[in-house]
């Protein structure tokens, strides 16, 4: 399943919908190679325009799916179809919906110290029959992470989700890929924050009326300096439009 990608400062990011990214997801864990899937947000692809590392990472992804308003906002204004946003949080939520009828093993890392295992207690009462086959916090050393991979690939995951903030998280499961033997890895940010209750979402209105990462710095005001990020995205959009 291929689908159009468009190139946005850099970035190539898929157009799709939510079920098609749902549908891919799956065909990506029953073909059992190891892949990465990518949120991008204008946040991710304003540092991939300073960060090398994380624009290659990204454009070797399996799956790029266009995770905020402002990605499919850019879409459409460089004169490309882009029919939905993709929003990351909702994504885990169908994989994980869909995995108990599959029989599909998750694995939870990333995180506050105990969040990940709330997240888990959580997908496991709005989930029933979910195979969570572990969790760990996000916090560690660069010389922790061969045990940590370890400890990851012996639980053998059909999905991973990784959220440890961008770009570490995306640059972790690029690193670790082949040795994790992991089918499906994907960085997902907050979710796992929203999840344990210990992060709110946005109210459904703010989120079709476009405004969820106005939200979410009203929520967190260190957010303040990174959502500058936003008018910048805007700008570089409009000049690349011109080129």
């Amino acid at each position: 399943m291929a689908f159009e990608r468009i190139n946005i400062l850099g970035v190539n990011i898929d157009s799709l919908t939510m079920q098609q990214a749902v549908e891919k997801c799956e065909d990506l864990i029953s073909e059992r190679i190891p892949s990465m899937v990518a949120t991008a947000n204008a946040e991710m692809i304003m540092r991939a325009t300073k960060d090398s590392e994380l624009r290659s990472i990204l454009n070797r992804s399996a799956l790029v799916v266009p995770d905020g308003a402002g990605t499919v906002w850019a879409a459409h204004h460089l004169g490309c179809k882009m029919p939905e946003r993709v929003a990351g949080y909702d994504l885990a939520q169908e994989i994980l919906k869909l995995a108990p009828s599959k029989n599909q093993r998750i694995y939870f890392f990333g995180g506050a110290p105990e969040v990940a295992e709330k997240a888990r207690l959580k997908a496991e009462s709005v989930y029933p029959g979910i195979q969570i086959v572990g969790t760990r916090n996000g916090f560690f050393k660069p010389e922790d992470e061969s045990k940590i991979v370890s400890e990851i690939r012996k639980s053998k995951p059909d999905v991973l989700f990784v959220a440890l903030g961008v770009p570490k998280q995306e640059k972790f499961i690029a690193h670790h890929l082949k040795q994790l033997k992991v089918p499906l890895c994907i960085g997902v940010g907050g979710t796992f924050d929203v999840m344990a209750g210990v992060m709110k979402r946005a109210p459904e209105w703010m989120q079709k009326a476009k405004l969820e990462w106005l939200f979410r710095g009203m929520m967190q005001p260190t957010r303040a300096g990174r959502l500058m990020a936003l008018p910048k995205f805007v700008w570089k959009v409009y000049t690349q439009s011109k080129n």
